[in-house]
């Protein structure tokens, strides 16, 4: 079955939602697969849920990761401060992710779990999780964040972006797809005509890319 099949949306609302205050969790409990979310500056751990029943089906643990920080100017998160960018808190947003990450590894393997990011949670997608041994990384309308090369080995990317963002040129992932070639990835960047979005367009390749990468990880 495919993304699209709304059968597969359905089974998954119909599953009970975890809550505490730093993450949202849909879907099984327990697992054998996890796909984790990371929502943009300025939105909450909510953001993204609803992607869950979309990309993955209803036996993979779905976790929409909180960011720390309180957002200057409205009711949401932030990674690390963006207006201006203070590149200064990003070495602790960092450790403080892959921490997160690899507690979430203790119920769910690493290698049997996909990180999607979206704008700032994509940036943190690619960045904190370049060094763990995920099964695969999506990021959404992200970017690079500075200074930042990706390691020798490092997990299999996707990217996507629209071509008219207006809050994260679409050349921020283009960017982010010659620095993973350069270190011999070969990140796939799904380019579609829109904004700063996860697009319709898109999501049936994400999911494929996910399921493909969940499918393929080792059993725990």
């Amino acid at each position: 079955m495919g993304a699209e099949d709304p059968t597969y949306a359905e089974t998954l609302r119909r599953k009970p939602m975890t809550q505490r205050s730093d993450l949202l969790q849909r879907g099984a409990n327990p697992a054998e697969r996890r796909l984790v979310l990371l929502h943009g500056w300025g939105a909450d751990a909510d953001d993204l849920l609803e992607l869950g029943p979309l990309l993955v089906g209803p036996e993979v643990s779905v976790i929409a990761l909180r960011a720390p920080e309180a957002h200057p100017y409205g009711p949401g998160r932030q990674w690390y401060g963006l207006q201006p960018i203070d590149w200064g808190q990003l070495p602790a947003a960092r450790q403080s992710l892959q921490q997160r990450l690899e507690e979430l590894g203790q119920s769910v393997p690493l290698a049997q779990t996909v990180l999607l990011g979206f704008s700032q949670g994509g940036a943190m997608a690619v960045d904190a999780g370049s060094a763990l041994p995920l099964a695969g990384i999506v990021a959404c309308s992200g970017y690079p964040h500075e200074g930042w090369q990706p390691p020798a080995a490092m997990p299999p990317v996707l990217l996507s972006h629209g071509r008219e963002d207006p809050v994260v040129p679409f050349g921020a992932s283009e960017q982010l797809q010659q620095l993973l070639q350069g270190a011999g990835g070969a990140p796939e960047l799904l380019a579609f005509s829109g904004g700063h979005s996860i697009d319709a367009s898109v999501l049936t390749p994400i999911s494929q890319f996910i399921r493909g990468r969940l499918a393929a990880a080792p059993q725990g």
